[in-house]
């Protein structure tokens, strides 16, 4: 493995961490899985349901995708599983969306976590759009976004755990972790973007 590579296999291996445990509701209690999002279990069960369902999909098929951009060519296989986590994205940023209106931590958590859903999706969004037009340059720059929208699911946990580290709760964590999971990660796909198109 070169070091030029190496953010690309962290990327993919994290991703699918995150990814399997965020699946221990099948084998826990929902209240012992998670602990933390009770009033989201008790008051919007199908829509908490839905996004913990499917938010993992979306990361193991977009690390995947990622991961065969730098390390192999395209065909149908890549396309069809763009579709699936187009798809995976496009359903669970709705029910993302319905449970970031009561997010631990009030109003700043709520619209840190609400603008992610409604951004994740309406950069998704354009990558389906630019893809039907035949545009892959743009295509695939908004596939990159979209992709550094659905690691804010490795980043909420790692900054999560930064948190919990120094005596914060997850409720008391919550307004900062709704913006630090995605806001940088934001800055630095379009940081990554520009440097590729420099020449």
């Amino acid at each position: 493995m070169t070091r030029s590579r190496l953010p690309i296999y962290l990327m993919a291996i994290t991703s699918v961490l995150i990814a399997i445990g965020s699946y221990r509701f099948l084998f826990l209690d929902m209240s012992l899985a998670f602990p933390e999002m009770i009033g989201h279990i008790d008051q919007r069960p199908v829509a908490f349901w839905v996004h913990i369902s499917l938010a993992p999909v979306a990361l193991v098929l977009g690390a995947y995708q990622m991961f065969r951009r730098q390390n192999g060519p395209r065909g149908a296989v890549h396309r069809w599983l763009g579709r699936g986590y187009c798809l995976a994205i496009l359903i669970s940023g709705i029910a993302g969306l319905s449970i970031a209106i009561g997010a631990e931590g009030g109003m700043v958590a709520s619209t840190g976590f609400g603008l992610l859903s409604i951004v994740w999706m309406l950069s998704t969004a354009l990558a389906i759009r630019y893809a039907m037009a035949r545009n892959i340059a743009a295509h695939r720059r908004w596939m990159v976004v979209s992709f550094a929208l659905t690691f804010a699911g490795v980043t909420l946990r790692v900054y999560l755990l930064g948190f919990m580290a120094v005596g914060f709760t997850y409720t008391e964590a919550s307004p900062y972790l709704a913006w630090l999971c995605w806001v940088p990660n934001l800055v630095f796909a379009q940081w990554w973007l520009g440097r590729r198109r420099t020449p």
